[in-house]
């Protein structure tokens, strides 16, 4: 059972996360350090003040400008802190407050950053995926889905989307899916054991398919159109956490 008032703590610990998570979506596709130089403005270069980074309320109250150029301040930054505190919040009311609680907001802070990116910069950076599934292995030792399932889902996770990749590049003569997927995958199979990776795959394959149709129906984009993978990975994971033990019950019944 969930408490109100330890949902609300970790809500307002989401907006603080976020706009942590901001910072590293700015620099890591940059190669910059997430830790220096403080934060400053883009444009100018001016640190800017600790009030103006209180999450959300900073950007309101500078109306979305820097103080000292002007410059406009994009709204994914609140955005961003946002959608961090309320997939806490609906972390929090799916596993309630146990240890797999942790594991689960690590999953969701790493998915954030790496949707924000490779919908940027089509970029899913080693220093997140690697290291992400090495976390994911050890927490599994001590939660579910347990060591066992998640080096399985470690290996088909990664696999699958390499043979993909392999056999499309055989057949097209061209790279249909980068490397970085495929460390993603394989990191969500880490975290998730290889059931819930596979619900993930499907999940984002249908997603992908019916962003892939719309831009085609819509005229702004070809079948060779270049679709985010890592993006619909990050939603699909996220949606499996939530609906992934019911959805594989669910088909368990019809054998």
């Amino acid at each position: 059972m969930t408490d109100p008032g330890q949902g609300v703590l970790l809500a307002l610990f989401g907006l603080v996360v976020g706009s942590f998570l901001n910072v590293c979506i700015h620099r890591l596709p940059r190669g910059g350090s997430i830790v220096n130089p403080p934060s400053h403005c883009p444009s100018c270069g001016q640190s800017l003040r600790w009030f103006d980074n209180v999450p959300v309320v900073g950007y309101v109250m500078l109306r979305g400008r820097c103080r000292a150029c002007g410059t406009s301040i994009s709204p994914m930054y609140p955005a961003v802190e946002v959608v961090t505190s309320v997939l806490f919040v609906l972390q929090y009311a799916v596993v309630g407050f146990e240890p797999l609680l942790v594991a689960r907001l690590v999953l969701v802070c790493a998915m954030i950053v790496l949707f924000m990116i490779d919908l940027q910069h089509r970029l899913l950076p080693n220093v997140i995926t690697l290291p992400g599934a090495v976390v994911g292995l050890v927490f599994s030792l001590f939660l579910p889905p347990g060591w066992v399932d998640a080096v399985i889902g470690v290996v088909v996770g990664g696999g699958s989307l390499l043979a993909i990749s392999e056999a499309y590049y055989r057949i097209r003569g061209e790279e249909g899916l980068g490397i970085g997927d495929v460390k993603m995958l394989a990191m969500i199979g880490a975290f998730l054991g290889w059931q819930s990776m596979l619900v993930t795959l499907l999940l984002a394959s249908l997603l992908g398919s019916v962003v892939g149709i719309g831009m085609m129906a819509s005229s702004r984009g070809d079948a060779k159109y270049a679709l985010p993978l890592g993006s619909f990975l990050a939603v699909a994971s996220i949606a499996a956490t939530a609906v992934g033990e019911p959805f594989i019950a669910w088909y368990a019944s019809f054998y």
